[in-house]
């Protein structure tokens, strides 16, 4: 008996868990970007960013890290220095970890944003090994 009610909330969990996530299609991406502000002339790289880290996927927790780190959501934001893994907003972005795992990317956004304006598209290894001189996605059928 007991370990059934395990299963019930540890399955309850998981679905609560799912509500918030979001795998995004390349042009729901694009779109969402550009209304997150930014710029057009840079939404093929974050595309492309987010493609490589996630898979466009906003629940995705990754690693640990050589240093024992994790990244987290859609632009795999690390929790060394950008969020907080207590319960309260901390670190350079000021926001706690979870927060970046869900549907609604506007403190996913601001924090890679944050990221972006001090190390530019080098602090993801992604988008080095993956776009960087490379094709980056096609968006032009996307509305962007």
């Amino acid at each position: 008996m007991a370990k059934t009610i395990y299963l019930v909330i540890a399955l309850a969990i998981f679905a609560l868990s799912e509500v918030n996530a979001k795998t995004f299609t390349r042009c729901e991406l694009a779109r969402e970007l550009k209304k997150q502000g930014f710029p057009s002339s840079q939404l093929r790289n974050w595309v492309c960013l987010v493609e490589a880290e996630s898979g466009r996927r906003t629940d995705v927790v990754g690693g640990p890290n050589s240093n024992g780190s994790r990244d987290y959501g859609l632009f795999q934001i690390n929790d060394r220095y950008w969020c907080s893994t207590g319960s309260s907003p901390g670190k350079d972005c000021n926001v706690r970890c979870q927060d970046l795992l869900t549907d609604n990317i506007s403190k996913a956004s601001t924090c890679a944003k944050k990221i972006y304006a001090r190390h530019g598209f080098n602090a993801w290894y992604g988008w080095k090994n993956k776009c960087q001189g490379k094709s980056l996605p096609d968006i032009s059928s996307c509305g962007v």
